[in-house]
């Protein structure tokens, strides 16, 4: 899809389909609407308005109204697109409507739309969030859709974001359209990984995944096999990996700016989660919660999402992504409950759960990547069902000891319209990980299995500023909403890429 940026009347923009966004109050006042609403309904000769008290539209949060012109406007159809409550507006509340927007275009076969930005204070803010929502709104994954392919297309080529009358395109409204199509291409890409099959997105797979961004991008890239692993002493990693006859993959993955942009100055480190397939090992999952473990690598795809646009953005400090891409398998050489390892670390873990084997693997990939000493150190893992007990499906868990880090995280994570909630990081919790024959166990209890597992982490990763993020809520959607379609969301990448642009000084 094409988008760019427009101007000029509402009512003489030629198109298949007009999307407003409005507010509650902009239809409240039946003697004084909006003047968007205004020259819309007079060229509709008051059918905006009728309609709307009609079909009883009040501009509503995840409210729509769709409408024929006859004629009497440029575009074919209107659609009225809630908002709610203006003093309750955030760019979020946008970029969802402009997701439902998209996802309506399609189902009327409208080739070319239009958005009216409504007005706003921040309009920066606004056409970023619009265009993102169009373009992650219009993703699908159908490749494996064999009937679909004979279909006639039904997909919009042409986009634009009408700027609110009386305002100039600029450089800045022009380069956060470009931005939004950069953050979006990257989203998407990583929602592909996610929704891949299990017998297609294997270690080795996103290994080459890995290699492609390093070619595309001009970045560095290790991908280390099995005996490298072995030789760095990831004793978690590899008894992890042992169980399944696809080879693990360790990545490492960076951006090395200039050297005179870069002196001195102390890297950022993403670190995803990256268990292609997880099966559970020995302690097997039930087969309906094994069904959706192709997903068990949405933190490392989200990960090398971000770093297809810290390509693109250049940073003057250097950016380093780490995946340990590995199977969880039962087999006759998987590890087993009762067996104890040994890190890179040197510490000692009684495994009491073959189904927690994220933990492990972060583990040492932690502890290898906290040996550059990083400014920042974040990792995301769709790691606990408990996280998802506690916060749902749209919540992502934020968890650090480190205040000013996990500021900076929930900061970017606010600017990108990804909802995060802080949880505790109790010290009260690390007693259910004692071990009696080892440093510790690799899973406690089952209250606050959440804060364990972030519990287990933080023992890799030393003094150093450190945010985990358990996004096994937010990493999928159970059904289609707003800019989201059911399956993979994308998650983090949004976030990590505000993070960067915060540190870079480009930030909102």
């Amino acid at each position: 899809m094409k988008l760019s940026l427009a101007a000029g009347d509402l009512t003489h923009q030629k198109c298949d389909l007009l999307l407003l966004p409005v507010f509650e109050s902009d239809l409240k006042d039946a003697q004084k609407p909006a003047p968007p609403v205004v020259a819309l309904d007079q060229a509709l000769r008051g059918l905006v308005l009728r309609v709307a008290a009609e079909e009883k539209f009040k501009g509503g949060a995840d409210q729509a109204l769709m409408l024929q012109t006859h004629d009497r406007a440029q575009a074919t159809r209107v659609l009225l697109l809630g908002l709610g409550a203006r003093q309750k507006f955030e760019p979020e509340v946008l970029r969802l409507a402009a997701g439902r927007g998209i996802k309506a275009a399609r189902k009327v076969g409208a080739a070319t739309l239009v958005l009216a930005l409504p007005e706003a204070r921040d309009l920066t803010a606004n056409v970023k969030a619009a265009a993102e929502g169009l373009l992650l709104g219009e993703y699908k994954f159908d490749r494996y859709k064999t009937a679909e392919k004979d279909q006639p297309a039904r997909e919009v080529r042409q986009a634009s974001l009408l700027l609110p009358a009386k305002t100039a395109k600029s450089r800045e409204l022009a380069e956060a359209l470009e931005l939004a199509q950069v953050v979006s291409e990257a989203t998407n890409w990583a929602r592909d990984l996610v929704n891949e099959p299990p017998n297609q997105l294997t270690p080795s797979a996103l290994g080459e995944h890995a290699r492609q961004i390093a070619r595309e991008g001009r970045l560095k890239v290790e991908v280390l096999d099995r005996a490298r692993i072995e030789k760095l002493r990831m004793g978690l990693f590899s008894a992890v990996a042992q169980g399944s006859s696809a080879p693990p993959v360790l990545v490492h993955l960076w951006y090395q700016p200039p050297a005179a942009r870069h002196a001195g100055k102390k890297p950022v480190v993403f670190v995803g989660k990256a268990i292609t397939f997880d099966s559970g090992g020995l302690s097997l999952k039930p087969t309906d919660s094994m069904v959706e473990m192709k997903t068990d690598m949405a933190g490392a795809a989200a990960v090398l999402g971000a770093m297809k646009v810290v390509a693109r953005l250049k940073p003057p400090f250097p950016v380093h992504a780490y995946l340990g891409a590995c199977e969880n398998m039962p087999g006759g050489r998987a590890y087993r409950p009762g067996d104890v390892l040994v890190s890179r670390l040197g510490k000692t873990v009684e495994v009491t759960n073959t189904d927690a084997e994220g933990r492990l693997v972060l583990g040492d990939v932690l502890t290898w990547a906290n040996e550059l000493e990083p400014a920042v150190m974040v990792d995301l893992a769709t790691l606990t069902g408990a996280c998802m007990v506690a916060l749902g499906h749209n919540l992502t868990g934020v968890f650090g000891a480190d205040d000013a880090a996990v500021w900076e995280v929930l900061e970017a994570a606010k600017s990108a319209g990804e909802d995060m909630w802080r949880l505790p990081i109790s010290e009260h919790q690390r007693d259910s990980l004692k071990s009696e024959i080892a440093d510790m166990k690799n899973t406690g209890e089952r209250w606050g299995g959440a804060i364990s597992a972030a519990l287990f982490l933080k023992e890799y990763v030393g003094e150093t500023p450190w945010v985990h993020l358990d996004i096994a809520g937010p990493a999928t959607s159970p059904k289609e909403r707003g800019y989201l379609a059911k399956g993979a969301t994308g998650v983090g990448v949004r976030t990590l890429t505000e993070l960067v642009r915060a540190r870079a000084g480009t930030g909102s």
